[in-house]
Formats: structure tokens, sequence, C-alpha cells
């Protein structure tokens, strides 16, 4: 990323902070990703004009950060996108921050900057807003709270363009599965308007996001963790609708996750693809066959696996695809021998492994949340021995990331603003999730307790969250009314338990190998509800129908 600039990066640590201190000046952070075009432009643009170089040498402490290495690094000090230009004090404050400068911005920011410290010192620096509000309002779980964001994606939905909101114009998987269960038109004109604009037809995969408000302005670089989400919502489209045109879409994608974003020396999936120099993406067909493939970061991460472990095997439990299993299981393995200690997970295959004071793995909550997910998904679909890994990973998560009723991002503890704690929304959600999906699968009514607390720990804002809060909504509909819960006395694979997966509600939790019943039999539950057990496909599908209606 840096090998273009004339700046003399320092890695993140207590070492740079402590450099600024005692040469009384403030730290530059720049926070980049491999895959951000704009990053690889202020590169060649900005700090590789010598003058503005030299400037940041002699009056700064410039640090680099890969915001897919350092996430929580990147949750305290993002300006919003990335590059982010952040100026801080020594103590880790922030100073002032921009998203990408040219050469003539930089050079005004940097002049600022110098008359702010020379004039304020660290007395200018301040704590953004989420890490000085600690505890987020708390508040009593309604079916409100489900219709409130039913209402939230009718007033943000786009009638012309599809999908929710202006510009830019993000994917947002958890509203279009929200969305698939409230108001199905409105889901699959988005999904539509997706699959049209952001699936890269040519090799498969859906780009970041577009910036105008009708899909134009392709932003091309392709994370893994979106990918996977995505195969699961076009999945989940295809199980309601059992049209191609959603099952196409999510096949291309898994084509192109066991394709380019498959790295075979990790036997896991890669992060990310960026845009290329030439931008490739947007040639015909014919150059774009003999053009150079834009660079692949072959960095193997915890959480992202995760996700696209659960897309796989979602898509697998409806299509029989046995590329979807076979690579699913492959990155499993990975996840489970090379990533998971003693229900930790390991943010990153490569590099150091960072630890506490106890010689543990330090634990990320995106990590543990996005682990978990997978793990139910394949005591559901695949093979129940991986409910053991699931409980250790949401023992461990509880035991050490759980502070009152809600759950940090990572331990409090760290340089700059690491020692602030944060509460991220997002993260809590996706963990409560999968709570829920392990308390009916190990019968465990604790866990489903803990997601109770964890939402309600947020139920006092609940009304002020937006579109891309979603899944928040679908997590309180779960719990307020039960999931469907599919209970199959045969083991995984049987057509039985495939016939279970199939039936028409994603958000379901099929149970299988139960010993609640005879060998050969399945019977669904909502709540209170039970019906009558069944032997056949046939038989289940009447049993299923009988308790949503």
């Amino acid at each position: 990323m840096d090998d273009q600039t004339r700046v003399e990066w320092r890695d993140w640590g207590q070492d740079a902070f402590d450099e600024a201190a005692e040469a009384d000046a403030p730290v530059l952070l720049s926070l980049t990703a491999t895959w951000c075009d704009h990053c690889h432009e202020m590169d060649a643009e900005t700090y590789a004009e010598p003058r503005i170089a030299a400037n940041i040498n002699d009056s700064f402490v410039p640090v680099r950060v890969d915001v897919d290495r350092h996430s929580r690094v990147r949750d305290r000090y993002n300006m919003g996108g990335f590059p982010s230009t952040v100026f801080l004090a020594p103590d880790g404050t922030v100073l002032t921050g921009a998203g990408y400068l040219g050469p003539d911005g930089m050079r005004q920011v940097l002049d600022s900057v110098r008359t702010m410290w020379q004039t304020k010192g660290s007395g200018a620096g301040r704590v953004p807003r989420p890490l000085r509000e600690d505890n987020p309002p708390a508040g009593r779980l309604t079916s409100g709270v489900e219709s409130a964001m039913l209402g939230q994606l009718t007033e943000a939905y786009d009638e012309v363009a599809g999908g929710w909101g202006g510009s830019p114009k993000f994917p947002l998987p958890d509203a279009l599965e929200f969305a698939l269960k409230r108001d199905r038109e409105m889901a699959l004109r988005s999904f539509d308007a997706v699959s049209a604009n952001l699936l890269d037809e040519y090799d498969g995969g859906f780009y970041r996001f577009a910036a105008e408000r009708d899909w134009a302005g392709l932003q091309h670089e392709k994370l893994l963790d979106s990918n996977g989400a995505l195969v699961r919502a076009f999945a989940n489209a295809y199980l309601l609708t059992g049209k191609d045109e959603y099952r196409e879409p999510a096949e291309r994608t898994v084509d192109y996750l066991t394709t380019t974003l498959w790295n075979d020396e990790a036997d896991a999936f890669a992060n990310s693809q960026a845009p290329g120099e030439d931008d490739a993406h947007t040639i015909d067909a014919t150059d774009r066959a003999a053009a150079d493939e834009p660079p692949v970061d072959e960095g193997v991460f915890a959480g992202p696996n995760g996700l696209a472990i659960e897309g796989l095997l979602t898509y697998y439990a409806y299509t029989d695809d046995e590329r979807a299993r076979r690579y699913a299981e492959r990155a499993l393995e990975t996840l489970r021998n090379d990533l998971l200690e003693d229900g930790v997970a390991v943010h990153a295959l490569e590099g150091d492994v960072e630890r506490d004071a106890d010689g543990e793995v330090t634990p990320l909550l995106a990590n543990q949340a996005h682990v978990l997910s997978a793990l139910t998904t394949t005591a559901s679909i695949l093979e129940t021995d991986a409910l053991a890994s699931a409980t250790a990973v949401a023992d461990a998560t509880i035991d050490r990331l759980r502070d009152g009723e809600s759950f940090l991002d990572g331990p409090a503890s760290g340089a700059g603003l690491l020692e602030r704690p944060l509460r991220p929304l997002d993260t809590n959600v996706a963990f409560a999730d999968a709570l829920l999906e392990l308390a009916v699968l190990a019968d465990e009514e604790r866990y489903r307790e803990v997601a109770r607390e964890t939402l309600e720990a947020f139920a006092g804002a609940s009304d002020r969250f937006g579109v891309q809060m979603a899944r928040y909504a679908t997590t309180v509909s779960r719990l307020l009314e039960g999931p469907l819960v599919i209970r199959v006395a045969a083991d995984p694979g049987t057509d039985l338990h495939r016939a279970a997966l199939r039936m028409a509600d994603h958000e379901k939790v099929v149970v299988p190998a139960t010993d609640d019943l005879e060998a050969g039999l399945a019977r669904v539950e909502r709540g209170d509800q039970r019906s009558d057990t069944a032997e056949t496909p046939a038989e289940l599908s009447e049993r299923v129908q009988s308790v949503l209606e």
C-alpha cells in the first residue's frame, strides 16, 4: 500500500504515541485498505509529493493502519470512509479529520493542524461521541420494533431505482432479508436492483456499492464479508420464490468466492479484491479476458470467513450444490483448526496473534458473532458435532466481552482510544441472533436470555434505527414470536432433513438428530404450538403450513 509514499510510517502501537508525546507533536493517522482505490491514489498523488512528505515527517508522527487488520482502530477513528486522514493528540484524542486529501488540501490541513497544535495543544483533542456515551439507552422489546423498521424501509424505499436511500447505494443484505418476509414485492424489486447493478456479470461476485442513487458510479472493489452475506440473502430469496433469477446471482458469487477469492495455500477464503489500476471492470469482455487480474488481498480473517461459510452452506441447503458444500467444509476446517483457540477466534491467519497479559487470544466481538453463526449454521445443515465448538465460542464471548447487559467490541485496552469501551450495535445484534439459534439447537435457555438482555440494552433507541439495522428488528421478532423450529429425528442429509431445510421460512431453525422424537419423524414448533409428527416431506410441509396459519 505505502511503497509509493515518502512518508516514514510507524506501526500502530503505544510506541508511536510515546514518540509523539516526547516530541510534543500530533499524530497523523492514515486509515487505509488494500481494496481501497482512493487510498492508493492518495499514496501516489499526496504522500509521494516530496515537500508534503517532508512536512509530515518533520512535524508529525505518521501512523499507517490497515483497517481490515486493525478493526478496533478503524471503528474508533473512521471519518466516514477510506482513506481516513485523522490528526490525533499524543493521548489519542481527535484533533480533526478528513477523508481523501489531494496535495493542495493536505497542505492546508497540515498548516491548520500545526497552528491548532501550537495554539491549543492537547486541549484541542476530543473523544468521538460513541466513545463518550458508553451505555446505550435500554428499553422494552415490543412488536412495535418490527413495524417501525418496516416503516423505515417503506419510507426509504426508492420506487424508481430499487433499494433504499439516496446516494451512495449499498446492497444492505440484512434489509433485503428482513423485507423478504414482510414486504416481498419491495424486497424482490430491491434484490433485482442489486443483481442488475452490483453483480459482476463477467467474473461473478458483487461490487461493494454504487456512488449514485441510480446505481451509477460503481465502486468495483469486492469484499468477502459482503459477498458472503449476499450469497445467503439471494439463496433465501430463491428459497421463498423458487426463481432462478435469485439462485443464479448466488451461484455466480459462489463461483467467484471459490476461485478468485480462494486462498489455496491457507485452505480458506481471501479477504478482498481491489478494482485494479486500470479498472478492468469497465472494459468489454474480450479485452477483459486479456487484462491483468485486479489484485487480491490474500489475508484470511476469521469473521469474513464465517460469513462466507454461512452463505455457502445456506446455498447448499437449498440446492445440493456440492461445490458450495466442499469449499465451506474446507474453510470450516481451517477455521476450527487454525483460527479457534479455547472458543476465541484468532483475528487473522497471518502475523502475530494478539494476546492479553495472561497469554489468551484477544477476542473481537465481530469475529465471535460471525464464527458462532457459521457454526450454528453448520450444526443445522451439515453436522451436529459443530455444536460443541459453537457452545465454546458463545461461552468465551459471554465470559470475556459481556459488560453489563451488552457486549464490548473487544477488551477496553490498548494504545490511543482503544482503552475506551465501544458497544457496536451491529455486532451485538449479530451475536444475539446467533445466540437465539444456539439456544434452540443446544436446548439451552440461558443463551436465549442473554440474547434478550442484549437486545433490551439497545431498545430505548430502536425507534431511531435506520434501514442499515434491519437485523435488529428481525432478531427481536424471532425472540418475541419464537422462530419456526423444525425438529428432525434423522441425521443431516437424509430426505426428511433436506426437506425441512427447504421449508419456505428463511428465519426458521432446523434441528437435526433430535432426541425428542422417534427415529425418522419430524415435528414443527413455534412458541407454544406443537404440530403432529410427520414421517414424509409431504407430511412435513402440511405441518409447517398448519403452524404458520
